[in-house]
C-alpha cells in the first residue's frame, strides 16, 4: 500500500511557546500510526529543532520545511539552504505551495531546481500544485495542473520520481466559498495519477502518494481520505488544533 500521510502545514503562524504547547499537545493526544502511515509537521523555520527534538524517535512522524532555496549556500540574504534544513532534524520540504507560487512568484522552473537540491541531499520534496478559481471555470485544470508536474518533475529517473511525494491543492475551493467534493478531489487525483504513469508507467505511479490539500477538517478527513487515489492530506487551519489535527492523523486510510 501507498504511504498514507497527514501533513500539518502550520503556515506562519503561532509563537515559539504557542508552537512548543501544540506539538506537545498532539504528541501526547491518543493516536495511532500503522507502518504505511505518517504524520509530518510543516513549521516555520525557527522551531524547526524544536519540533524536530519532540518528535525524535517516534515512529512515522517527520518534520518539514516549508520552502527551501535552490543553491547550496553564498550570499543569499534571508535564504535558507537544504543542509541548513537537514542539520536540524527536517527531513521533508514542502515546495511549491500555492502560496509561495501567488506572492513570491515561484516558477515551475524554479521549483524543478529546488525539487533537484532537496533530492541530493536526500530530503523527500512534498510538491504542491493546483488551480486557482478562473482556470477551473474555464475547464482547463486538468492540463494546467498537469503541466505543473511536467515542468518540474519530469526530467527526474523513476527512481527520484519515487521518492516524492505530491499534493494537490485545489486553490478554487480554499477561502473562497466553494466547496470541493471528495470525488472531485478523487477526480483530480486519478488525472494526476494518469499523468505520472504516461510519463513513467503505471507501476510507477501507482507508488506516489498524492496528498489533498483542500480545506482537511477533521470532520471530513475520512471521507476525503477513503477515495482511492488520495493519500492523505496537506492541512492548514486544522493542524493548528491538536484535537483536530489527531482526528485527521486517525482518518488516514
Amino acid at each position: 500500500m501507498r504511504k498514507q500521510v497527514a501533513a500539518a502545514n502550520w503556515k506562519m503562524n503561532l509563537t515559539y511557546k504557542q508552537a512548543e504547547q501544540l506539538i506537545t499537545d498532539i504528541i501526547n493526544t491518543p493516536h495511532s500510526l500503522a507502518a504505511h502511515q505518517l504524520a509530518v509537521f510543516a513549521v516555520p523555520f525557527p522551531y524547526l529543532k524544536m519540533v524536530a527534538d519532540k518528535v525524535n524517535g517516534k515512529q512515522g512522524v517527520g518534520v518539514a520545511a516549508q520552502n527551501c532555496y535552490t543553491q547550496k549556500a553564498g550570499a543569499y540574504t534571508g535564504e535558507t539552504s537544504v543542509e541548513m534544513l537537514q542539520s536540524v532534524g527536517a527531513t521533508y520540504v514542502v515546495l511549491g505551495h500555492s502560496e509561495r507560487r501567488e506572492y513570491f512568484n515561484e516558477s515551475n522552473q524554479m521549483l524543478a531546481e529546488k525539487v533537484n537540491i532537496v533530492l541530493s541531499y536526500g530530503l523527500t520534496p512534498i510538491f504542491c500544485c493546483g488551480e486557482a478559481l478562473h482556470i477551473r471555470e474555464a475547464g482547463t485544470q486538468n492540463e494546467y495542473v498537469g503541466n505543473q508536474l511536467k515542468e518540474s518533475l519530469f526530467h527526474l529517473s523513476a527512481e527520484e520520481l519515487q521518492k516524492i511525494i505530491i499534493a494537490y491543492e485545489p486553490i478554487w475551493a480554499i477561502g473562497t466559498g466553494k466547496t470541493a467534493t471528495s470525488e472531485q478531489a478523487q477526480e483530480m487525483h486519478a488525472h494526476l495519477r494518469s499523468v505520472l504513469a504516461t510519463q513513467y508507467g503505471k507501476e510507477v505511479a501507482d507508488t506516489i502518494s498524492i496528498l489533498y490539500g483542500g480545506s482537511v477538517k477533521g470532520s471530513n478527513a475520512k471521507e476525503i481520505f477513503s477515495q482511492p487515489d488520495v493519500d492523505g492530506g496537506l492541512v492548514g487551519g486544522a493542524s493548528l488544533k491538536a484535537d483536530e489535527f489527531v482526528q485527521i492523523i486517525n482518518g488516514l486510510k
